[in-house]
C-alpha cells in the first residue's frame, strides 16, 4: 500500500520494476545521474568523513559493543568517495568491516531512487532489505547479484607482476585503494543508507565495525552530521515520515521455535542485536531533512 509519498507496506517485487554537500572529495569524479548532479566532487571529503564518524561512534542509544568503525562515502554510480575509520589506527577496527562498510555504501545507494527517477521514488537503508532476501522472500538472491570486486576491495591490483599489494597502512586514509574505483557488494543488514540533496540521490554511505543494528544507528548519525539527508520528495519504507529508510524492528518469533526464522510484519524488518538500540533511541534518531 502507497500512503502519500510513503511506502508503508507491500509486495517488493513491485519496488523491483522501477530500482534500475558540503566540502569537496578528496578525488574528483565526473560521473553523472540524478539529472547530472553526483561525482565525489560534490560528497563530503575525507576529513568531513572521519569526523562525523568519530562523533557518530559516541552518541549515546546506538546499543551495541562500543566498538571503533569504518565508514564509506560512494557517488552515485557507485565510485568511492572517501574511507574512514574513528580508531587510532586501521587495526583499532574490525579489518573485515572496511570492504562491508564499502558494500553497504553501495547497496544504499544502488536501490534508493531520487527525484526526477520516474516510478515509485523511496530510499531504501540496508537493513530494510533484510527480509526480504530471506529463502521464500521476494528479493532472494539479491545479497549475490552485485559481487564484490576482491582486488579493488584489497588492494591487490595495484600490486601486479609479482608486486606486493597495497601496504594497509594506506586503509582509511586518502590514498585507501578502494578511493577511485567501483567496489561493488551488496550488504543486507543494516548500516548502509543513501545519500540525498534536495531530493536527489547524489550517492552512499555504509558504517561497519559493530552489530547490524548499531552500524544503522551510527550510519544514520553520520549521515546526519554531514547534512547528506535532504529527503525533499522522497519517502521510504518506514511509516515515520521523518525517517523514512529507518529500521524496522517488527520481525516476530514465529511459531516453530528458538532459532527459528521469524517473519517480519511488514516485509521489510530487521532482526534485533545484542544490546539492541532502545525503540525510544531509534524513533528519536534525527529527522531527515
Amino acid at each position: 500500500m502507497i500512503t502519500g509519498k510513503y511506502i508503508v507496506s507491500g509486495c517488493f517485487g513491485a519496488i523491483l520494476t522501477v530500482l534500475a554537500g558540503p566540502a569537496l572529495a578528496q578525488w574528483s569524479s565526473s560521473s553523472g545521474g540524478n539529472g547530472g548532479n553526483g561525482g565525489c566532487n560534490t560528497l563530503p571529503k575525507w576529513q568531513a568523513l572521519k569526523s562525523a564518524l568519530t562523533t557518530a561512534v559516541h552518541e549515546s542509544g546506538n546499543g551495541g559493543l562500543g566498538n571503533n568503525m569504518w565508514a564509506t562515502v560512494v557517488d552515485n554510480s557507485g565510485i568511492v568517495c572517501a574511507v574512514a575509520f574513528s580508531g587510532a589506527d586501521y587495526t583499532s577496527q574490525w579489518l573485515g568491516s572496511r570492504v562491508i562498510s564499502a558494500q553497504k555504501a553501495n547497496t544504499g545507494n544502488a536501490f534508493s531512487l531520487g527525484l526526477g527517477a520516474g516510478g515509485t521514488v523511496i530510499a531504501l537503508s540496508s537493513a530494510n532489505l533484510y527480509s526480504a532476501v530471506q529463502p521464500g522472500g521476494s528479493l532472494y538472491g539479491l545479497q549475490a547479484s552485485n559481487p564484490v570486486e576482491t582486488d579493488v576491495a584489497y588492494g591487490n591490483s595495484s600490486g601486479g607482476q609479482g608486486n606486493p599489494p597495497t601496504s594497509a597502512s594506506s586503509f582509511g586514509t586518502t590514498s585507501d585503494p578502494l578511493v577511485g574505483k567501483r567496489v561493488g557488494g551488496i550488504n543486507v543488514f543494516g548500516g548502509g543508507l543513501a545519500l540525498y540533496v534536495g531530493g536527489k540521490r547524489v550517492g552512499g554511505l555504509g558504517v561497519s565495525g559493530d552489530t547490524s543494528c548499531t552500524d544503522h544507528m551510527v550510519a544514520w548519525w553520520t549521515r546526519s552530521l554531514l547534512q547528506q539527508d535532504g529527503f525533499s520528495g522522497v519517502g521510504g519504507v518506514n511509516s515515520d515520515p521523518n525517517r523514512p529508510d529507518n529500521i524496522i524492528f517488527d520481525i516476530a518469533v514465529n511459531a516453530v521455535g528458538v532459532g527459528a526464522i521469524g517473519v517480519s510484519k511488514g516485509g521489510f524488518g530487521h532482526p534485533t542485536c545484542l544490546n539492541n538500540p532502545t525503540a525510544a533511541a531509534v524513533s528519536n534518531l534525527p529527522k531527515v531533512r
